[in-house]
């Protein structure tokens, strides 16, 4: 293990914590809330800390997948608790295990809160909120990776552990090239989407947070009613924006270089906009009664299919009350997640292809057994080591999932609030039905059982491994 590179990089992440912290802080000062001050003493914490920590460049450079998990793993814990201690400073969130679990699911981009009225916040607290789903939802490591020159070969590695999906490509032949590509589409699309909030008339404040948190894909509102009391412009902007951010940045970066071909014909993107159409067509058709009229009905079933499959988590309705065929789908979407490479979480629309494409090979190998049968995606063949891990990816989700389940349990909730708060939290989706609804929060669960859900949060950004591999022996040895 080397550490002195893993020691070096969380070094680096303190250093950009603070740089980011500015933003809430400058936010405090316009407002004059004295709540700003927890801002400026984090800051002088995380430079304290970081600059003994980068003083010195390591001087090995080999880091290879192992280094790169747990580097990602512990900037992500490192992260999450320095992103904390405002909160808890300022006395907005006094409990640290609640400050902990609301600043994971910002950087995670989940959406989930213990918060019951969040406009009693600061205005500085809620930029900070959200502003954590856009440092999470392209990932700080790929933050890192665009703006420093870091050499040695180890870039792939860290963009592999941090990015989500079953397999990472590099859309430039340098991995620096590549994270400056991406968070170049991204900082784009997020300042077209302030302006047509503006637009809309929404305030410039709104704007902004509400952009992080579509960005991010997140969902964290600056209104107790999340996104329910702005005009239908506004949540049909956010609709777009929701679904796009969804979409695979390689995608993009095709369409930018002309590149139309490829981008049509990517696989994944076009089953995750069939599979979004299908579903607001159905709960469009069984809410109609609801809202009696087919337009009202279409526009509030795009809304939370937008906000559920891409895991944002936005609302603009109560669908906790919704017939039981729309409840359904919309637990069924939090599972299947938006695309692999997009800022959405869920198991991916890419792994679902890939299961789905396993299961019909090996029924052609039942019927002929001396067939060679490879699994193609785009009309090119994936390799065994993908098909493989998405094996397992899918096979501890599962184990977790039901653990989580289970521990959860001893807090005497009922089945369908513990089963869909564990699903809100593992595909960092934000509301779950029942007492975790729309109009409900995390709040009233255990610390113990916060705790869990805060690490299927993390679990869940990660893709699991790089999360688990910190509990691996083996991990810590030198060799």
């Amino acid at each position: 293990m080397n550490y002195s590179i893993i020691i070096y990089i969380i070094g680096m992440i303190l250093k950009i914590e603070a740089v980011f912290m500015a933003l809430p802080a400058i936010t405090a000062l316009i407002y004059q809330e004295t709540s700003g001050v927890a801002f400026l003493i984090t800051i002088a914490l995380c430079l304290v800390i970081g600059l003994p920590l980068t003083r010195k460049k390591p001087t090995r450079k080999a880091f290879y997948t192992k280094e790169g998990f747990v580097t990602v793993a512990l900037s992500w814990i490192v992260l999450s608790i320095i992103g904390a201690i405002p909160f808890v400073i300022s006395r907005s969130i006094p409990n640290p295990v609640d400050a902990l679990f609301e600043t994971v699911s910002g950087f995670t981009t989940t959406g989930a809160s213990i918060l019951s009225d969040v406009e009693t916040l600061p205005h500085c607290m809620l930029m900070w909120r959200s502003f954590t789903h856009w440092i999470g939802g392209m990932g700080v490591l790929v933050f890192i990776l665009s703006l420093l020159p870091l050499t040695g070969g180890y870039h792939m590695n860290l963009m592999k552990a941090e990015s989500p999906g079953p397999s990472v490509s590099k859309l430039a032949p340098k991995v620096q090239s590549t994270a400056k590509i991406l968070y170049s589409i991204y900082f784009v699309m997020t300042v077209i989407q302030i302006l047509l909030l503006l637009v809309g008339g929404m305030p410039l404040f709104d704007s902004i947070c509400t952009a992080f948190g579509t960005a991010g894909t997140g969902g964290f509102g600056i209104k107790n009613d999340s996104m329910a009391s702005y005009s239908t412009y506004l949540q049909v902007v956010i609709t777009v924006f929701m679904i796009l951010f969804g979409v695979n940045f390689n995608a993009y970066f095709f369409i930018i270089t002309k590149k139309f071909a490829q981008a049509f014909k990517m696989e994944e993107v076009r089953y995750y906009f069939g599979i979004i159409g299908i579903a607001i067509l159905i709960i469009a058709c069984n809410i109609y009664h609801i809202f009696g009229s087919a337009a009202k009905a279409f526009q509030q079933a795009a809304f939370q299919v937008g906000s559920i499959i891409t895991t944002t988590g936005y609302a603009t309705t109560d669908f906790n009350t919704w017939p039981e065929i729309s409840r359904t789908i919309l637990v069924l979407l939090m599972f299947i997640g938006a695309c692999a490479g997009s800022t959405g979480g869920g198991i991916k629309v890419s792994r679902i292809l890939i299961l789905c494409k396993t299961v019909r090979k090996e029924l052609h190998i039942f019927l002929h057994p001396n067939a060679v049968k490879k699994i193609k995606m785009d009309g090119k063949a994936i390799p065994h080591e993908v098909v493989r891990s998405t094996n397992i990816f899918f096979i501890v989700y599962m184990l977790i999932f039901a653990s989580s389940i289970f521990l959860i349990a001893f807090d005497d909730f009922n089945l369908i609030t513990n089963f869909t708060a564990v699903a809100a939290t593992f595909n960092n989706i934000g509301p779950g039905l029942e007492l975790v609804g729309p109009t409900g929060n995390f709040g009233m669960f255990s610390w113990f059982s916060k705790l869990i859900l805060t690490f299927d949060m993390l679990a869940g950004r990660l893709e699991i491994f790089p999360l688990l591999i910190l509990f691996v022996r083996d991990t810590w040895k030198k060799f």
